[in-house]
């Protein structure tokens, strides 16, 4: 099937919407350097709003009342940004980059939680409104007289904005904070109010473009995530902080989304993805983007002197090592092989969990795609299991070597970038991941699952005479691989790779100066983390039983991060402690309690909490300066 004249012009009615949300995020990012990861959220609530407001018009305003509702919607939607940005982003512009990037993250879930609450969670129709959808004879087809409006618009808001910055007062002030925000301050100009504007201004085309796209669709869930993504892989091809190349991008990808519909339909996303490959490859500071900078200074975690814990960390590791080994002894009597079970997920999430801290403490990487890993991790040991014939403990082992081989392909992409594009590059591959499992699920072939699963024969001989159960014998192999990972991660941290690791995280001009290969320290420490979120995702294979696509989608990779935040992400016991409150909290809440309903919104806002109250966490605030290694 080829492609003509009306469905190109369809799909790049869709390239405005797009541009208005990635124009917003460059805009904003510009001026504050910091990536809205709300911004989806801010395109969900305007596509919600102006179904409300379009779908009650004044009486007698027709189209007119359609356009002016539109236009209501986004105003509404700028200014909730701008209080985000008094409220929430104004405490953190000093703070380092990670936790900027969970407060927008935070602010999403929250979103995410209260608009069902508000619309219910179905899918939301607009009312119809014939005015704006006259047909138009196009080269032998018909096309809607709205989407021709739409598709003009982008050029003629890419204009006006050009106009405001470079034709402006205000957009030569907004020119200047992007390149000494300081020095404007020094002569007078009143900063804050400027950058609420301009977080005003992001926001509210964020709104717009959900708008624009209600009479042509329903408002539904999900539409803020996919928006996301989509508005990041704009403004990585196009460049981070340019107008013109969010403009780009937002073509690009829509006639590559019109092309992949409409001959590639299952492999769109992958199409996209290659796209932004090539781009990466060729320019990593995408076609228009100005040179990266690497700038000194730690850029993904708040740095800390380090020291190896002293004899009371040793002695509270040794005491908690002692309690778990005893525990299945004790389980018959205080719940049993359940205690066990869940005793096993706490530490697995762990193991997860402190994949993760390495990565961003130790590296100082922000990854909001660390999921991908535990996922491809499960697959590896289950499609090695049901394809592959391979016995439980072999197919283990396959399980950090499939995750390890993905993170040295993701890392390779994903660490060409400098500071908050790591988090950005990781958020779109793993959702490239989550497709593809979910694509295969589709065709009938991704249930890698492994039901009925039982230790094997040489690990009930361990234990000779049945003194242990199926699920004591399956804790005990946890435990210990737990136990071992993190000696394993410790070892690495007070190791030469380890403080090398930490001077290209703290000071990379200066290791660069001093013979030390930034990049591929960096790489390295990808792949160890991948390949230990890896092995969790094994473990949890063998747990549940099976795997499915939702383990590698968004909300896992926001467990991870909490509990990270939670335990402290400059400590290397964060992780467990953070695990186990996390998980119990988690397991109160949906246990057939009358909460249950909100946990997603009790993780947003424990995710803003912990960035403006905790940033340390709680092990890192009970600790003394220096230690990382307690």
């Amino acid at each position: 099937m080829s492609l003509s004249l009306p469905h190109i012009l369809s799909g790049l009615a869709d390239a405005t919407p797009l541009f208005l949300v990635a124009v917003g995020l460059s805009l904003v990012f510009a001026v504050t350097r910091v990536v809205n990861f709300a911004q989806g959220s801010f395109y969900m609530v305007g596509a919600y709003l102006a179904v409300t407001l379009v779908g009650s018009p004044a009486p007698g305003t027709g189209e007119t009342g359609t356009w002016f509702a539109l236009l209501a919607a986004a105003l509404a939607v700028g200014v909730l940004g701008a209080a985000m940005e008094v409220v929430l982003l104004r405490r953190l512009y000093r703070a380092p980059e990670l936790y900027q990037l969970l407060a927008g993250l935070g602010v999403m879930l929250v979103v995410r939680d209260l608009v069902p609450r508000r619309w219910g969670a179905g899918p939301l129709a607009t009312p119809q409104v014939p005015e704006v959808f006259g047909p138009v004879v196009v080269a032998g087809g018909t096309l809607a007289d709205y989407d021709l409006v739409v598709f003009a618009l982008g050029p003629s808001v890419l204009g006006l904005l050009l106009l405001l910055l470079y034709g402006t007062p205000w957009g030569a002030l907004v020119r200047a904070a992007t390149r000494d925000p300081d020095m404007l301050s020094a002569l007078g100009v009143r900063r804050k109010l400027l950058v609420t504007s301009v977080v005003f201004l992001g926001t509210a085309l964020a709104g717009l473009g959900g708008a624009l796209q209600m009479p042509r669709a329903h408002a539904a869930l999900g539409m803020d995530l996919d928006m996301l993504v989509a508005a990041f892989m704009a403004v990585v091809i196009g460049g981070m902080g340019s107008v013109p190349g969010a403009f780009l991008g937002a073509l690009l990808i829509a006639l590559l989304r019109a092309f992949g519909v409409l001959v590639l339909p299952q492999f769109t996303l992958g199409l996209l993805f290659l796209a932004v490959a090539a781009v990466l490859i060729a320019r990593p500071q995408g076609l228009l983007g100005g040179r990266l900078v690497l700038t000194e200074g730690l850029q993904g975690a708040a740095a800390r002197p380090l020291a190896p814990g002293g004899w009371q960390t040793r002695s509270v590791a040794m005491l908690v090592l002692a309690t778990l080994s005893a525990l299945p002894f004790a389980a018959p009597h205080i719940g049993g092989d359940a205690i066990l079970v869940t005793v096993s997920e706490v530490l697995i999430l762990a193991l997860f969990a402190a994949s993760l801290q390495f990565l961003i403490g130790l590296g100082g990487m922000a990854s909001f795609g660390h999921a991908a890993f535990l996922g491809l991790g499960a697959y590896g040991a289950g499609l090695a299991v049901v394809h592959l014939a391979l016995p439980a403990e072999a197919a283990l082992l396959v399980a950090p070597i499939a995750a390890a081989a993905a993170a040295l392909v993701f890392g390779w992409f994903c660490l060409r970038q400098p500071g908050v594009y790591v988090a950005v590059l990781t958020l779109l591959f793993a959702q490239v991941a989550w497709a593809g499992a979910a694509w295969w699920a589709a065709q009938g072939g991704a249930t890698a699952g492994v039901q009925g699963l039982s230790p094997s024969a040489w690990m009930r001989g361990l234990v000779p005479g049945g003194l242990l159960t199926d699920a004591a014998i399956f804790y005990y192999l946890v435990m210990g691989l737990v136990a071992l990972v993190l000696l394993a991660l410790r070892g690495i941290v007070f190791s030469p790779f380890g403080y090398a690791l930490r001077a290209t995280r703290d000071s990379p001009l200066r290791a660069g100066a001093i013979g030390i290969d930034r990049q591929s320290h960096r790489w390295m420490a990808f792949i160890l983390a991948g390949a230990f979120a890896g092995l969790a995702g094994g473990l949890q294979l063998y747990l549940e039983g099976s795997v499915a696509p939702a383990v590698m989608a968004l909300p896992v990779s926001v467990d991870a991060l909490a509990m990270v935040l939670l335990g402290g992400v400059q400590t290397l016991t964060g992780p467990l402690l953070g695990a186990a409150l996390y998980h119990g909290a988690e397991t109160q809440l949906l246990s057939g309690t009358p909460y249950a309903g909100y946990w997603p919104l009790a993780t947003g806002l424990l995710i803003v909490a912990l960035s403006l109250l905790l940033p340390r966490g709680i092990v890192g605030s009970l600790q003394r300066p220096g230690g990382l290694g307690r």
